[in-house]
């Protein structure tokens, strides 16, 4: 067996202890050329990596090489910090189950993520019960359940490392949430030493939140309040679980990496510029961010 790239100007033969005069000359213009790596330095021919011959296996180098370096980072909070998009889908089920129809993931994507009112118009016109419940008596009735749920929510997988490990850095890093004031209250009340390392805290009834997502009114209310806001929004990182977040950063100019839920159609994910199983699975490095120094818990499969 030999590996050769043949021109009709040069010939390269990698046979031992063979000289290039066996192949006649007059043969050589009629091969054709098609270069393969050299050798490298101890003369063993190269063999493309696992990753060069099995992309799907490669550690993304591709799309790391075009990421660029963030020097800030701003949160989502439902569904990414805290657990409380399953309380939201527990009520939306027994409303709904009371008109004898069902809630569903493709309902759910494109509430997610909404200013309430915007999320509650979108859930009585979709689900067909606009002649029966209105958006307002919808958030009126749901209201009364997530009180008592909130105050129960639960860390996501991987917030305290990654939160800490960024403000113990320097990090600039804050939260921008559809979440009102009332809400966020009630979710964020036994989970303050996390919130507390928050530069700022953007919320959906602020003032400078004239629409809910995808509009870009909450990244870019938050982006300013950095004090020292970078000039090029691409520096600045976006966590978001949702779809309708994913557009927003997006339409800020912003660098967004996705955690949706497994459940959520795949159709959605193809904006986000890094999608993830899990917080877990986050290497801040890729992103010109301080690297862990602990070691790496157990992720979650891709």
């Amino acid at each position: 067996m030999f590996f050769a790239t043949v021109g009709p100007t040069r010939a390269l033969l990698l046979l031992p202890k063979l000289s290039h005069s066996i192949i006649p000359k007059s043969l050589l213009p009629s091969l054709t050329y098609k270069p393969i790596p050299p050798p490298i330095p101890n003369g063993t021919p190269f063999f493309p990596s696992p990753a060069t011959r099995f992309p799907k296996m490669a550690n993304h180098s591709t799309e790391i090489s075009k990421r660029g370096h963030i020097t800030h980072v701003i949160f989502d909070m439902d569904g990414l910090l805290i657990d409380t998009e399953g309380f939201y889908t527990q009520v939306q089920e027994i409303i709904l189950a009371r008109y004898n129809k069902t809630f569903d993931w493709s309902l759910k994507a494109k509430m997610m993520g909404k200013k309430a009112i915007e999320s509650a118009r979108v859930f009585v016109q979709e689900s067909g019960i606009s002649d029966k419940l209105s958006p307002e008596q919808f958030l009126e009735e749901r209201e009364d359940m997530l009180q008592s749920l909130f105050p129960t929510c639960n860390l996501m997988p991987g917030v305290s490392r990654l939160i800490n490990h960024l403000h113990s850095h320097g990090i600039p890093i804050c939260v921008a949430t559809g979440s009102h004031k009332r809400h966020f209250e009630l979710k964020t009340q036994n989970h303050g030493d996390i919130f507390s390392m928050m530069h700022h805290i953007v919320l959906g009834d602020d003032p400078e939140v004239k629409q809910g997502k995808p509009s870009p009114d909450g990244f870019l209310a938050a982006a300013k309040r950095f004090k020292n806001c970078p000039e090029d929004f691409q520096n600045i990182l976006v966590f978001e679980d949702a779809p309708s977040g994913v557009a927003a950063a997006k339409n800020a100019g912003m660098s967004v990496v996705m955690v949706p839920d497994p459940r959520l159609d795949r159709s959605y994910l193809a904006a986000a510029d890094q999608v993830l199983s899990s917080l877990l699975n986050f290497n801040p490095s890729e992103w010109g961010l301080p690297p862990f120094e602990d070691a790496a818990p157990a992720q979650v499969a891709e």
